[in-house]
């Protein structure tokens, strides 16, 4: 059984957090990210933990690096880490249907943007912890496209009413992660846009797909989603640009129907697509991907994990 939350401690967190968002939007930009690299260097000094966890995936998924540059990009991820939060924050001020040319390039958007018009099928849109996730979705919205997120909820009540608004207010609809399974087959049978973030550990009875040279257990939803509504996946980013609020959106591989159809085990294909695309997007920028969370933390029969659900 759950224990009950202390109302007074959400509340007071809460507060803190408007607080803190008033002083971000008293700020300008370039002061605000100098505040956020200071905080992110921080971080990484003192959060032995999470640091350490960094530095091994790093190690592990680039072993040809020199030892120094694990812990330059490690810090770097860390720091990303920082400037995500900052940037939810400053979103819903920079973002608008007049103002997103100053902050977002759009790359190789052509075919997703046709898919997205014509509508003919549901479309599921898929990206990993890279980047500014969050200014994917907002941004889209904002041009028109609107999509269904399926994200965690935030424990805290009055948190997470907060964020929810923030991340809806351009027209993005956002559904909580438990009970997600139930809500999105409808949306993709209705031809909307469901969107997910893929490079999440499944458990023990997730698929296992290769994700930097070793076995990632994977959510086997997706794709048996896409294989029971016949769509499209879509495999996209946000990364940034500049240290001072600028973002290229880019698709970089779609997976259709007819590539699939003839394949012994689908599922596992489909999966595993989609992963070695994500594994080429943080290529392009791997101190831009998240390296402290747990992506390896389960293993296939008869592997065991080291410490800290390092594989």
């Amino acid at each position: 059984m759950a224990k009950p939350r202390n109302k007074l401690m959400d509340w007071l967190q809460y507060v803190g957090l408007r607080v803190f968002a008033m002083f971000v939007h008293m700020f300008g930009l370039r002061g605000n990210y100098r505040t956020g690299r200071i905080v992110g260097n921080l971080l990484y000094k003192f959060d032995r933990r999470h640091r350490n966890r960094a530095i091994e995936h790093l190690r592990r998924s680039f072993p040809d690096w020199p030892e120094s540059k694990y812990r330059t990009v490690a810090r770097a991820s860390m720091r990303n880490m920082i400037y995500l939060g900052l940037e939810f924050l400053l979103t819903t001020r920079l973002i608008t249907h007049g103002t997103w040319r100053r902050y977002v390039r759009l790359t190789n958007l052509g075919e997703t943007l046709r898919l997205l018009v014509q509508r003919k099928t549901g479309l599921i849109m898929v990206t990993g912890h890279f980047g500014n996730w969050e200014a994917v979705g907002y941004t889209m919205a904002a041009l028109g496209f609107p999509t269904v997120s399926v994200a965690r909820r935030i424990d805290n009540p009055y948190v997470d009413r907060y964020v929810i608004g923030m991340r809806e207010r351009a027209g993005q609809r956002i559904i909580d992660k438990r009970g997600a399974m139930a809500v999105v087959p409808q949306v993709l049978a209705d031809r909307e846009v469901a969107c997910f973030i893929v490079d999440q550990d499944a458990g023990r009875t997730g698929a296992f797909v290769d994700f930097f040279h070793r076995k990632a257990s994977t959510y086997k939803a997706i794709a048996l989603m896409a294989m029971e509504h016949q769509a499209p996946v879509v495999v996209g980013y946000g990364r940034r640009i500049k240290e001072q609020y600028g973002f290229e959106i880019a698709t970089t591989r779609v997976i259709y129907p007819h590539e699939w159809a003839d394949k012994d085990d689908p599922m596992m294909w489909i999966t595993q697509e989609y992963t070695t695309a994500l594994e080429e997007i943080i290529r392009l920028a791997p101190q831009q991907y998240l390296w402290v969370h747990r992506r390896w933390k389960h293993r296939p029969r008869g592997e065991q994990a080291g410490p800290d659900g390092i594989a």
